[in-house]
């Protein structure tokens, strides 16, 4: 049997990021089956950055987009999975960010990259050269944490600097904070009318802002949940886990596990190789 380890290390950013940064993760991953892996949709932007060989990713599976090399990737939210083409050796850090963590970093509503793959440095210009090679450079988890904080922080203060775009509606902030809070499992319309606005208001400056609609946002909870629940290290039985995360049923699980990652639960963990990633 052929050897392999992974390695995955969770930090929290400087606490100044922590309104549009959630998490960094460093992940090491080596000697696994080569492999197609399905990066789940969920809650946040994400930005990837090598350490290793680039990444070969699409922003569909299974869907015919196109696989393009990445030294360093950030993606909007998605409505499906994306796929990530690998040799069975990753090493990197993932950077999640919140909706407002892409005004602040990127200059941008969050909607401008939904369902997009950009090169970093597209939205970082020679920051986000700087933050590859300085992330490469370090030797050590920690070292490589402090550096994103060191950058990221530059990066809202130079956005600080001028009035680059209008500020989220507070309408839309609460919107999504209350439906993160419930895991999708709320009444758009209920939490519209607590807003003063009409339902079909909502959905329009949410999507505006955000890139998915809020009933489709909350699928993507829902899923997210189930799908922590699924790559748990002793996972509960697939009918559980839809009870859990608030499906009518199993078949209706299986519904949305397919339309997220373009296959049935049973088929998507089989195929999976990746720790974590199942």
């Amino acid at each position: 049997m052929e050897d392999h380890t992974a390695t995955s290390i969770d930090a929290r950013p400087a606490p100044a990021l922590r309104r549009y940064v959630g998490s960094y993760v460093g992940f090491d991953l080596r000697g696994f089956p080569a492999g197609v892996h399905r990066g789940p949709p969920g809650r946040v932007l994400t930005a990837v950055i090598s350490l290793s060989d680039p990444l070969e990713m699409a922003a569909g599976v299974d869907d015919g987009s196109p696989v393009t090399r990445f030294d360093s990737v950030a993606g909007g939210l998605m409505r499906r999975s994306v796929a990530i083409h690998h040799d069975g050796h990753q090493q990197g850090v993932q950077v999640s960010l919140t909706p407002l963590g892409a005004r602040a970093l990127y200059g941008m509503p969050a909607a401008a990259l939904a369902h997009r793959l950009v090169p970093l440095d597209e939205l970082l210009g020679t920051l986000g050269a700087e933050l590859v090679d300085r992330l490469r450079a370090a030797t050590t988890w920690a070292a490589r944490f402090t550096v994103l904080d060191q950058l990221l922080l530059r990066a809202v203060r130079r956005g600080s600097g001028g009035d680059r775009l209008p500020r989220m509606r507070p309408e839309v902030a609460e919107a999504w904070r209350r439906l993160v809070a419930a895991r999708g499992r709320v009444q758009v319309g209920a939490v519209a009318a607590d807003l003063g606005w009409s339902r079909r208001h909502l959905t329009e400056q949410f999507r505006g802002e955000v890139g998915l609609a809020p009933k489709t946002f909350a699928r993507v909870l829902r899923f997210e949940q189930a799908h922590e629940l699924a790559t748990a290290h002793d996972p509960l039985p697939w009918a559980a886990v839809a009870t859990v995360s608030g499906y009518a049923d199993q078949a209706h699980l299986v519904r949305e596990w397919r339309e997220f990652t373009g296959r049935p639960p049973t088929a998507w963990r089989r195929g999976e190789v990746l720790p974590g990633a199942g």
